[in-house]
């Protein structure tokens, strides 16, 4: 198959990581995911993807212990992700992963994952031990980002408060994770006044494109930011949306009436996607009646606008 897809939601789980999270006693609502480079060549090829941009995802890389050692975990896990760039020239790129809610250090990993080992971006974690984007707390992050015009990839994790028994976070709470990030990164004007940031919203924004309307009817601004109904839509249409595990006949139409149509980018959400998702949702994206110049973008040519060096790559190992 051949798509020329760009897939800007796939995980890599490198070895250290893993034994990290084992160390730690970390169980997410399933067991991590086997994988491999070779695993991940094999999807990408039956997928038709050309370049997978990797992120490690949930629960980061601050695994309850010091910042030390989540300073150490987040630079192991960004060399391993960046050697894997190197590895395999064209089939990867990375969003590294930062130790919040250790700023500093967060501010010093982006000065290295961006300026040494090439990172396409970073990856944030809608919520840190339950304060979510958009707190002033991490304003000196979000600035820094905002002033490099990082590409910052917005990902789930277990909201705070006590999960529904035998309802994993994954299957439902990660939607309402993510809309809370984006309502919040809203109402305390992050996104009015830091222009140059690029956010990512996995998994079609969680209810943002279906809920839009009732949020910016219904939310205050926070710390004297004054919103209105007109300009939190404004706001809210300036992220980018993946389709990870939302591709279907009845997401997309709502995605697609909300989102500016250069906004929608491919997402595959392997290998935590389990069993056949990332097949089924691919393939409810191919069947999904749109035009080619839509499909195209949407597969392809919105992430290369927004990720010069995956641009750049594509040019010279695919034309």
């Amino acid at each position: 198959m051949t798509t020329g897809r760009i897939d800007t939601h796939h995980h890599i789980v490198p070895p250290m990581w893993a034994d990290a999270l084992g160390a730690s006693g970390y169980f997410g609502g399933q067991a991590t995911p086997a994988w491999s480079p070779a695993a991940a060549l094999e999807l990408l090829d039956e997928l038709g993807i050309d370049t997978a941009v990797v992120s490690v995802g949930r629960p980061g890389v601050h695994l309850g212990g010091t910042d030390a050692a989540a300073r150490a975990l987040a630079r192991q896990v960004n060399e391993f992700a960046a050697d894997l760039v190197r590895e395999h020239p064209g089939r990867f790129g990375f969003f590294a992963s930062v130790p919040l809610p250790d700023v500093d250090g967060s501010l010093a990993e982006v000065g290295y994952a961006l300026d040494e080992l090439n990172a396409d971006g970073v990856i944030l974690l809608a919520n840190v031990d339950g304060t979510y984007l958009g707190d002033p707390a991490f304003d000196p992050l979000m600035t820094e980002l905002d002033r490099r015009g990082t590409v910052v990839f917005v990902h789930p994790t277990a909201p705070p408060g006590p999960a529904v028994p035998g309802v994993p976070a994954f299957s439902a709470d990660f939607l309402l994770d993510t809309t809370r990030a984006a309502l919040n990164l809203v109402r305390h004007g992050v996104v009015a006044r830091l222009p140059r940031l690029r956010m990512i919203l996995s998994h079609a924004g969680g209810f943002v494109p279906y809920a839009a309307h009732r949020m910016a009817s219904l939310t205050e601004g926070a710390a004297g930011h004054v919103v209105t109904r007109e300009n939190f839509l404004r706001d809210l249409r300036t992220f980018y949306f993946d389709t990870a595990l939302s591709a279907n006949p009845h997401t997309l139409p709502s995605l697609l009436s909300f989102a500016d149509p250069d906004r929608v980018l491919y997402g595959s959400d392997w290998p935590y996607a389990r069993g056949d998702n990332a097949q089924y949702f691919t393939a409810q994206l191919d069947a999904y009646p749109l035009t080619e110049t839509q499909r195209t973008a949407i597969n392809r040519d919105n992430a290369l606008a927004l990720l010069p060096r995956v641009a750049n790559v594509s040019a010279t190992s695919f034309s």
